[in-house]
Formats: C-alpha cells, sequence, structure tokens
C-alpha cells in the first residue's frame, strides 16, 4: 500500500495535464473496452494465498475481458489493501482467469454519456488502484496471460515485473491516441520508467500495441514464456525477489518511484478535474460513442 512504504522515505485513456509511497486521491484515460455493466455481487477478484510462502495469486474474473469497470477497480484496491495488512503475505501475483485476455483497459461505459460526477468518482478509483500497486510494500510481479492494452498495459508496467506468454498474437501497449484521446501523465512516467523516454514518445504518439516478442525487446515485459507456463514461471520468479532484504528492496523501490507517486499525489484534484472535463467534451463523446458502434460491428 502506498501508506506502507511511506515510512521507508524517513530512514510510491485519456491523459491530461509521494515520501515513500503515501496514500492518496484522482485522475486521466486509458484503452477504452466496452464491458455490459453487471449488477451481480459476485466476486471479480479471486485471491489464492499460501501462507507457507507468503506468495498470493490475484486472479482477474470478469467476463468477458477483464475491462476496469468500477467495480473491478475498487475491488481490486480494497483486496491489494487486504493482502498488504496480512502478515503472512509478502508478494502478489497479478493474472486473468479469462482465456487470451489480462485486461482489455477502462471500460468505456463509465464515461461514455454519464454525469461529470460519475466520470470524477470513476478516475479517483483508477488514480488509487494506481497508487496502491505501484506503491505497493509487496513484490508484485504480473503474470500475463493473454492481450493487455491500455489500462491492462499500466497495470502491467506498475508491477515490479512483468512475465508475458509467449504468443504473437497478444498485444500490450498504451494506445490511446487511436481512440483521439492522450494517455495521462502518470501513465506516460510509468512507461518512461520502463522503457525509457524515445521509446514512450513512439509507442504514445502512434497509439503502438506491441506483440508479445516486440514488447520483450523493448523492455516492456521481462520475460517471455510458453502460455501454460506463465503463472508457474512468475511463481519461481518471486521467490528470487523474496530472498532479497525486504527493508533493502523495499527501500530501493521506494527510492525509484517516490517522484513518480508524489507528482500525482500533489495534483489529484486537478487531474480529476482535467480529465472530467476532458471525457465530457461532445468531441470526445462522439469519439467514444463512435468506437462503441465499432465493436458493436465486429460482434455482429
Amino acid at each position: 500500500m502506498a501508506n506502507a512504504l511511506r515510512g521507508l522515505s524517513k530512514c510510491g485513456v485519456a491523459g491530461f495535464l509521494p515520501q515513500v509511497f503515501p496514500r492518496h486521491g484522482p485522475r486521466t484515460l486509458p484503452h477504452l473496452v466496452c464491458q455490459k455493466r453487471n449488477n451481480s455481487t459476485s466476486s471479480k477478484i479471486k485471491v489464492d494465498l499460501d501462507p507457507s510462502t507468503g506468495v498470493a495469486v490475484m486472479w482477474m474474473q470478469s467476463p468477458p475481458v477483464n475491462s476496469l469497470n468500477l467495480d473491478l477497480l475498487t475491488e481490486f484496491t480494497t483486496t491489494l489493501e487486504k493482502l498488504e495488512m496480512d502478515k503472512s503475505c509478502r508478494g502478489v501475483i497479478i493474472t486473468s482467469s479469462l482465456p487470451k485476455i489480462f485486461s482489455a483497459g477502462l471500460d468505456i461505459l463509465e464515461m461514455y454519456q454519464t454525469s461529470p460526477e460519475h466520470c470524477g468518482e470513476f478516475w479517483k478509483a483508477v488514480q488509487e488502484l494506481w497508487l496502491n500497486l505501484y506503491g505497493s510494500k509487496l513484490t508484485t510481479i504480473a503474470a500475463i496471460n493473454g492481450s493487455s492494452p491500455a489500462g491492462g498495459c499500466l497495470l502491467s508496467i506498475s508491477c515490479d515485473y512483468r512475465v508475458m506468454a509467449d504468443n504473437p498474437r497478444y498485444s500490450i501497449g498504451l494506445n490511446e491516441t487511436l481512440l483521439g484521446i492522450v494517455a495521462p501523465y502518470w501513465f506516460k512516467d510509468t512507461m518512461v520508467n520502463t522503457v525509457g523516454h524515445r521509446t514512450t514518445e513512439l509507442a504514445l504518439a502512434l497509439g503502438k500495441l506491441y506483440s508479445a516478442p516486440e514488447a520483450l525487446k523493448i523492455g516492456l515485459v521481462d520475460e517471455l514464456v510458453p502460455e501454460d507456463q506463465v503463472v508457474n514461471t512468475a511463481a519461481q520468479t518471486m521467490g528470487k525477489w523474496l530472498a532479497i532484504n525486504e527493508p533493502a528492496r523495499q527501500a530501493t523501490k521506494a527510492m525509484m518511484r517516490k517522484p513518480t507517486i508524489d507528482k500525482l499525489l500533489s495534483n489529484r484534484e486537478a487531474d480529476v478535474h482535467n480529465f472530467v472535463s476532458f471525457i465530457t467534451q461532445a468531441s470526445v463523446q462522439k469519439s467514444l460513442g463512435m468506437y462503441l458502434k465499432m465493436l458493436k460491428s465486429r460482434k455482429g
């Protein structure tokens, strides 16, 4: 949790314009996905925690594509917070229980023809998830067992390490510009911290989605393995991370990520305001509506 790493600093599709990992408040826009609203109270996250190893596996299970709607965002953050407080948990593997997809990104229905108040609430939830994940004191590994555009990419690059299925049909990247929107500055900063400035500039400007081999080549993911070995490989890798002195590892993570986290923490309200102002523009709503029609035509 961002709060948890704060103490270490003393010894973390549409864009606009943290002491270690502090606690927070909202902001900007990723790859958009349309997922039918589901009023079911069924859990969208399943957790398998092995107290003997200290490793938890968080399975996203929100059909059809794990789109990040308000419910999933909230449950994800709450689940991560609970694991942070569980003294038996030292590391978390994040993956998908759905075939061929890790997460398709932010749910477009949370932003299309909804009230400014709802858009603001949604954006705060996006911010909160990122602040908690990027600033987690736990070791976090993304086991990317399917495509991971936009918001799914953000989830992945917010983790400490990324293992992806070696399937050229799976893609990952921040492709917001293809929808006529701009990746938020903290999306951009997270990617810059992963692959460097020039690669990020090209990727964001072109709305580039990288195949798994391409993602490995530029350092967007750290390892490719056969699809049926993604989670097991993540678990093996986790063992190496947990073998490192924990205070030293946490302090190093805090040192590396604190400036990026602080930048959003000091501008959360402005970020929410910018997002709401942007996403409610008639031209942006029109673009989102066209995207929805395209998705419907594909399904048809």
